[in-house]
């Protein structure tokens, strides 16, 4: 090397910064929450939807407040490390990165259970791994030819899984259903649904860890959030909406938005709902691939990192090597039958990454000499809200969890030895 150092280049602008929180939040959920709420509250579901979308703003928002402050890759590395040191910002990456891997292994098998439907050939002991490999693999391939040939087959993939339940709510709109009169559910059917209306928006945060590579991450990646967010919980409302009008008797069936657009548009409904859902669970697996490589990328900027990390191909632009080996790594993971265990933990981290993003906003602004009150009041929601989600985790999260944490104090002192190369002051 000549000593000059090549950087990925700023290619995405406001709407490819948009398909990152979208996919994020709509993977496999949106196929089956409908059924699952409206078993559980009835004709209040939508409501109930839109009072989740509420209560997880003030979160999206502390994401797009501290998203503006920063326009390099990283994310939670950066708003950790810059509030509260090197070593949580570590934290905060090694085990959203480690957990994001297996749950990249974890998602594509429930893509390839989704496509054993259409063929059945794909859900024998060998050919179910073989395709979860290979699906893996194209993922990676086509992420190392680009960000632009990625925000393209992002965009495509966005596309086949949202038109069928676009066409799912203009027939509910020609049905002769309809909500009806709207009844108050028992407190505690609402008590229990509100974890389920919670983990619908997660997964929106994926955005702000390729910031590196949109070309104005301060405007675009704010906006992109609050966009993404409110548009989601809009979409999720319309869906169990038209499930009620159209087939509300297929509550609690295990595939049962299959049969409301079977009954409201045949069988080729029924097969483009299904075909959805595969593409959905492999849009929202692809956007992961692309962010998480990026904050690798954005570690290794940092020195938390060996530069090996840092490595981008002269000809493509892309991180090469770490594109490379999150590829590689979960690959492993999806030929390896235990790792279910370990996926059990990838939503606990992310609440971890929540509470940092969080604590970490009015850190800072105290630092500048003022905490604004509107932000200290959305922090306090998004934290206790994620503390209370964290709280209904299984033992074996926290201990999966623990073994992450463990495992990540080991690399910093090995890994993270080397000078940043850039102060977070002119993030």
């Amino acid at each position: 090397m000549d000593g000059t150092k090549i950087a990925p280049p700023r290619t995405v602008g406001f709407w490819g910064t948009s398909l990152f929180p979208l996919n994020g939040m709509i993977g496999a959920g949106i196929f089956a929450l409908p059924a699952v709420l409206v078993a559980a509250v009835g004709s209040f579901a939508p409501w109930m939807m839109l009072i989740g979308g509420i209560l997880f703003l003030p979160l999206a928002l502390c994401y797009a407040w501290m998203a503006s402050r920063f326009e390099h890759s990283g994310g939670s590395v950066l708003y950790g490390e810059a509030a509260f040191g090197r070593f949580v910002g570590f934290q905060a990456g090694w085990a959203r990165y480690a957990s994001a891997i297996v749950t990249a292994a974890a998602n594509m098998h429930v893509m390839v259970a989704y496509l054993a439907a259409l063929f059945p050939g794909l859900a024998g002991p060998i050919a179910a791994p073989v395709a979860v490999a290979i699906g893996l693999a194209l993922i990676t391939l086509v992420n190392l030819y680009g960000m632009r040939a990625s925000v393209g087959t992002l965009g495509v993939m966005t596309a086949i899984k949202l038109l069928p339940l676009g066409a799912l709510i203009v027939a509910a709109v020609f049905a002769d259903g309809g909500l009806g009169a709207v009844a108050l559910p028992q407190f505690s059917a609402v008590e229990s649904v509100v974890l389920l209306t919670f983990y619908a928006f997660i997964g929106f945060e994926g955005v702000v860890e390729a910031a590196g590579e949109f070309k104005d991450p301060k405007r675009d990646v704010p906006r992109s959030i609050v966009t993404m967010v409110s548009g989601v919980t809009l979409l999720y409302m319309a869906i169990i909406w038209a499930f009620i009008a159209i087939g509300p008797q297929f509550a609690g069936e295990t595939n049962a938005l299959a049969g409301v657009a079977e009954a409201s548009m045949g069988p080729l409904g029924s097969l483009a709902i299904v075909v959805a859902a595969s593409f959905s669970i492999g849009a929202n697996n692809f956007a992961s691939g692309v962010a998480q490589p990026r904050l690798m990328y954005g570690m290794a900027e940092r020195g938390m990192l060996p530069r090996w990390f840092e490595y981008v191909h002269p000809r493509f632009l892309t991180p090469f090597n770490a594109i490379l080996f999150y590829g590689v790594v979960s690959i492993l993971f999806g030929l390896w039958e235990g790792f279910e265990v370990l996926a059990i933990a990838g939503t606990l981290v992310r609440l971890v990454t929540y509470v940092v993003t969080s604590c970490a906003l009015p850190v800072l602004e105290h630092r500048e000499g003022r905490i604004n009150p509107w932000h200290l009041a959305c922090v306090i929601i998004a934290v206790a809200s994620s503390l209370y989600i964290a709280l209904q985790a299984q033992a074996q999260a926290w201990l999966v969890l623990a073994g992450f944490v463990a495992a990540g104090t080991l690399l910093y002192f090995i890994a993270a030895r080397q000078p940043p190369e850039y102060p977070l002051d002119e993030a």
